[in-house]
Order: C-alpha cells, then structure tokens, then sequence
C-alpha cells in the first residue's frame, strides 16, 4: 500500500442503531474500492466486519472493526462499530480517534432512541456529522417523513445532498442538489447512469440546492459576499463552505444510500474523500498536559493505542493512532504509560481480519501491531525525550451488574486473569473485586453485553462460570444518642487481660456543636473533651471520636486500641454487618489494670461497647440510591413510568426532549437489578436510560425488617 501523509488521510465512524444496516454498507464500501471483490451478508456470515465467532453466533456485530480503504488518492480508515445500545462503549472509543462519524438512520423506523444517544455523544466530543438514509427501498421507506423528524429532532441544520425521486420498494434513483445531477440503477444497483435533472424535478432540485449554498455560505464571510454577489458557489466554494460548516457541526448533511444494493454508497464516499474534513482540519487533540499536539508527520513521534482484540490463531492485536511524527517497522519506543521500552517490530493497515505489512504510517493515520510486550488499551508510547500521554476516550457508566464465579472454586485465579484481559478489549466491561461484598462483580451496558462475555469464556475458554444477582453495599448508622459500658476480662493463668470503656454514641452531621452533656435516664452526663479525631471512611461519612477521659481511668496509651475497636465494628456493622457511618464517639470513662490492661483488651471492649450502643441508638440500614434518567417513545411513556414507580422509584420529572419523552426519578440500587432487561422488553427495544449514583437514603421499615432477617439466618447457617 502507498503511504499516505496526513493531508491525505481521513478518519470515519460508520455509527447508527441497531439494524440500520453499518456491517452491510461497510461490505458496499469496501467492494467499490476494489478491497473485496464480493460483498458478503450478515445472513451469510461472510463479512469483513463481523468476523468472530459470538459474532456469527448472535448474528450481529459484538466489537468495532477497523478497515481502511483507498478511494481517489485518499485514504479512508473506517471503524465500524456495533449499533447495539449495549455496546455503544465501541462508539465513544472510534469518536475518540475518528474525525468524522456518519450515523446510519433506518428510513423504514427513521429516529431512534439509539440514534439521538450516538448523536448526543458526537456533540459532547464536538465531532463533524453527517447523516446517511439508509434502506430507502424498505417496505415502509419515506423520506419525507424522516427528513421531517430529523428536522425535528436535529434542528435546521439538516440539509439534504440528496433525495430520492421515490422511497420504498420502488427506489431506482436520486438527484443529488450538490452536483445537481440525477442518478439512476438497474434492478441490481452498483455503477448508476448520471443524466440531468429531468423538468419535472428541477424546482424541487433548485429550491434545496439553494438550502445547501446558503448553508455553505453561512460559514464563511467571503463565501458569503460572493454568494449575494453572484447568487451561486463554484463546486469547490461549495466544498469549502460545507467542510467548515461540518468542523463547527452548522451543518447535517444527508445522503440517501441502499447499502444491501449498492445504490448511493460510491457518490457517498466520493463526498468523504472531497469534503469530509482531513486529519489536520480539526482542532488539534490535547495531551493530559493540556498541551495540543498537532498531528504533523514531521514533528515528535508519539502513538496511542486505542483499542485491544484478542483473535483466533494469532493472540493479541493492538490498534494504534500516530498521534504525531512519522512511525517506522523497527522503531523502538518509551511506554510513557506504564514505563519500560517497546519494539514495534511489525506494523500493519487492517480490513476486518485481514493485515496488510507496511514500513510506514505518518500522523494521523492508523494502524496495528501484534503479540507487543506490555502495552495496553490507553497506552502512550513516544519516542525518547518526549512524554505525552493521551486520554481523551471516556467510557459511559455502566448500568448492569453481576456477580460472576467459576463452577470450579480452583479456577479463580484463571478466571481473573480472563477478565482483565476481556477488559482490555471491551474497557466498558468493568470488573471489581469487593472487599466490602466480598463477591467478585462484573458490570457492563446491559444483560446482553454480560452475556455476551459469559459466552465468550465459556466457548472461547472453556470455562465453565455461573452469574447471581450482586450484594447491595447497604450502610448503616444511627438516629438518636446512646450510651453502653462494656468490660472485657479474661484470666487464664499468667497475665490476663482487662479493659473497661465507657461510651456515648450519636448520630454526625457537618456543623453540629462539639458535645457538653448528655441525659440518659436521671442520670446527666457532663463531658470535658480532651482530644478529637475525625476519620474520614472510604466509603463515604465519619467517624468523630472524642477523648472525654478525666482523672486518668484509662491511660491515653490505649485509646488508639479503643478506636480500632470501634473502627471494626464500623467496617462490618451490628446490624446486617455492612460498613456503618456518619457516627460520633465519646469516650468518657472506663477501668484499667496495671498489670492485665493491654490494646487487645482495650479494643475489645471498646468494640463490644460500641455495638451494644448502636443496637440501642435506633440504628437505621441506609440503602444506595441513583438518579435515573430513561429515554423513550411517547406512547410507552405510561408503561416505564408504571414500572419505575413498582421499583419505588420517586418520580422527579419528566420533559419532552427532542421527539422523546425524558423521564427522571431516583430509585434504590436493588430496584435496578434487571431494569435494562425489563425496560427492553417493556418498549420494544426502544428507550434507553442512564445511571449515575446520588447518595443514601434511609430504607422503608419493611424493608430493613427483612434485611434484618435474612442477615440473622444468614448468620445462623453459618
């Protein structure tokens, strides 16, 4: 292959909702280039795209693909990415390194929820976009009713480069307002017969082809002057005009395209290679520095890996951006990431599963390399003196968790080992080891993007695993004050051991006044304090414990042992044995032995006492609650707002947005378990929803009796 430089290089995302036809309009794209010399089907399972095996296995694409194609003295790098709302973690790491993302509409079921999701992220990471109508010979096919909705939805800047002279099964041609041509296909698509705008259209062809010139105009002030002054663009006015406005997303181009026949798809890709903005278009990306690296071939060498697969006969394949300089076979490189120095001994320009050797890539430009020693996805590798790291790709939260375990207890270490290098590839799979849960968690997008990796272990690795529903990090604390004395003593020959504490608990909030005395009973309890410490608890509140010992009955020696006492109790509480929080302590009195008195008897009983006081202090179980954001049709709005409300959701909220009803309502973590799931098949597969944590809140009494029960059974079985 020819080595290209950077002005010569562009980066697409082909993105959209599922079913709106990427895997397939990649087929089309690659045969007009000459890569494939037959286009294969999804039916079939012969595609370039989706080339693994749960791929084949589901019938849909799993992971993003990267290809590059050669296409009128440019080159194109595509990455193909899964339209599943479940594995949208594919579309934000393809943004990340792309500089322009085409978004596949289905003309038969026009705007989807999935489509305003993508599109949302594209204007977060300020990508240029562009709109492809696709299926337009669907059986229900309109145009104008879609052109109308994304109107709609997208706002004016929705203009159309094309229009087909008629939708559905019937569709055979198109005029086109950019170049103001008509093009027609035979029955089986492929090269169209280019001829003029017949007189019946031409009304219709010069009103929006005049839309689009004021559309390119409106971006640049001389364009502008002379579009008054002439009343018309040159093509490469127009060309200019329509990059600028796709850099500053002003503009929403769309294009009518049948990818299964081939219709539309070679002028699309004519409109990427002439007007799509190259590499050095767009705002040069950052470094965590803050500093911008241009993309220049020319300056210091410095790469990004992006993206980690593991294939079938050949191991780890790392994808890569030359984020600046020129990379050579053979170069060796700092690991500016996780330190240590690497050869890239081979490099390649890939098509789905298939590598190409080359001995160069420039700024810009991507490209692999295989079985490297120690990089992972997000690593930075420079040359020697520069130390730039990259980290522009940010991952949504995920919103399904499972505990996940092997069948055979022995196969543990093996199964995280599995893990970790799954998250490699899918950095939306997260996987966390839970001290507090003391389960091993697995979380993702969705039930499906779950059990698309308990597949892939299972038949990939062989491993036999099993999911359950995770442990829910319940907290507990108290609402009122208390007081207890506990004695530990303990005789058995020799020395013994002897400890006495005196306490007062009550519940902590930021502010409160330092504490003077306290009535419990007719009995008054004047405090003198003498040392305070406030200890801020990993998973979330405090502990304040205050030294309120007068006249020397326990020596100030032991009272860091009566805190780690305490501190026991707060990592696994009395009532369901969950972290505790938001508590302050004062120590007030107690009894010491001068011969038996040591820490381990100190901090016993200061860890019996405090439980005896918390048991008394009208303690409360707090539950995890989260704002809950859902995304849906308007005539299932009814239905999610009835299940939400059957999760205890409070309903906050609700506006119109975009087409779409928004709802928001906060509700507990237990609640959420299997929403993805149910949600799906309450709408039919068309909303979506997010999650984000908002803090603790108390459980209903029902609740925590029940918690209550089972955590004492749990404690009986034992």
């Amino acid at each position: 292959m020819k080595i290209y430089d950077t002005k010569e290089i562009k980066n697409i995302a082909l993105l959209g909702s599922k079913g709106s036809g990427k895997t397939t309009l990649a087929e089309s794209m690659l045969f007009e280039c000459g890569v494939i010399k037959r286009r294969g089907t999804v039916e079939a399972g012969n595609t370039v795209s989706d080339y693994f095996p749960v791929e084949k296995e589901y019938g849909y694409s799993v992971f993003s693909t990267v290809f590059n194609a050669e296409f009128n003295g440019k080159k194109l790098n595509v990455i193909d990415c899964p339209g599943a709302d479940d594995f949208v973690g594919n579309a934000y790491t393809a943004l990340g390194v792309c500089d322009t993302g085409i978004i596949l509409i289905d003309a038969e079921n026009g705007v989807e929820v999935g489509t305003q999701n993508i599109f949302r992220v594209t204007g977060t990471l300020k990508k240029p976009v562009m709109f492809a109508l696709n299926q337009i010979d669907g059986e229900k096919a309109d145009y104008d009713n879609v052109m109308e909705q994304m109107r709609e939805v997208f706002g004016p800047k929705v203009v159309a480069i094309q229009y087909p002279l008629q939708s559905g099964p019937g569709f055979n041609a198109m005029i086109d307002v950019l170049l103001m041509k008509k093009y027609e296909w035979g029955p089986d698509g492929g090269t169209p017969t280019i001829s003029e705008i017949p007189a019946d259209q031409m009304e219709r062809a010069n009103e929006l082809h005049n839309a689009l010139v004021e559309a390119a105009a409106e971006n640049d002030e001389t364009l502008m002057d002379k579009y008054f002054e002439q009343g018309h663009l040159t093509e490469d006015e127009m060309r200019m005009g329509i990059r600028k406005g796709l850099i500053d997303r002003s503009i929403l181009p769309v294009f009518v395209v049948s990818a299964i026949k081939d219709m539309g798809v070679r002028r699309m890709m004519e409109f990427l290679g002439n007007v799509c903005p190259f590499v050095d278009d767009m705002p040069a990306p950052v470094n965590t520095a803050g500093e911008e690296v241009k993309p220049d071939s020319d300056g210091p060498l410095s790469i990004f890996f992006f993206k980690t697969s593991v294939e079938p006969h050949i191991g780890e394949v790392s994808y890569f951006k030359v984020m600046s300089g020129t990379l050579k076979a053979g170069e060796d490189l700092d690991n500016a990431t996780r330190g240590g120095k690497e050869r890239i001994a081979q490099m390649f320009t890939v098509c789905g599963q298939l590598r190409n050797p080359i001995e160069e890539l420039r700024a810009g430009d991507i490209g692999v390399a295989v079985k490297l020693k120690d990089v992972r996805t997000g690593n930075t590798l420079n040359q020697k003196g520069i130390d730039w790291q990259f980290d522009f790709i940010k991952y949504p939260d995920p919103k399904y968790t499972r505990c996940i375990r092997p069948l055979t207890e022995s196969d543990s270490e093996k199964l995280s080992a599995i893990l970790t290098r799954m998250h490699e590839e899918d950095p939306t799979w997260v996987v966390e080891q839970s001290k507090e849960l003391k389960q091993l968690l697995v979380k993702g997008q969705g039930e499906f993007h779950l059990r698309t990796l308990k597949w892939r272990i299972e038949n990939n690795e062989k491993l036999p695993i099993e999911f359950i529903e995770p442990k829910i990090p319940y907290r507990e604390t108290i609402t009122k004050a208390a007081r207890a004395d506990y004695r530990h003593k303990k005789q058995s020959g020799g020395s013994g051991q002897f400890g006495e504490v005196h306490l007062i608990i009550e519940p902590y909030t930021e502010g409160m006044p330092e504490p003077e005395s306290y009535k419990f009973g007719n009995q008054e309890f004047k405090l003198n304090v003498r040392d305070k410490q406030e200890i801020p608890l990993d998973w979330g509140g405090k502990l304040v414990v205050y030294n309120c010992i007068v006249g020397g009955a326990i020596d100030a020696r032991f009272i860091p042992a009566i805190v780690k006492g305490l501190m026991d109790r707060m990592e696994q509480g009395p009532l369901t044995g969950s972290y505790a929080r938001d508590v302050r302590v004062m120590i007030y009195d107690g009894k010491m032995h001068p011969v038996d008195s040591n820490e381990i008897s100190f901090r016993l009983a200061g860890r019996n006492a405090f439980s005896e006081a918390f048991r008394s202090a009208n303690p409360k179980i707090l539950e995890p609650v989260y704002d809950v954001d859902v995304l849906t049709p308007g005539d299932v709005m009814g239905d999610v707002m009835s299940d939400l409300q059957g999760r205890r959701a409070i309903i906050m909220g609700m506006h119109s947005e975009n087409g779409l009803e928004k709802l928001s309502a906060k509700v507990p973590l237990k609640e959420m378990s299997s929403y993805s799931t149910s949600l799906s098949s309450i709408t039919g597969g068309r909303s979506s929803f997010t999650m984000k944590f908002s803090g603790y809140e108390l459980v209903p009494g029902d609740v925590q009796e029940r918690l209550l029960k089972e955590y004492e059974a749990q404690q009986q079985e034992d």
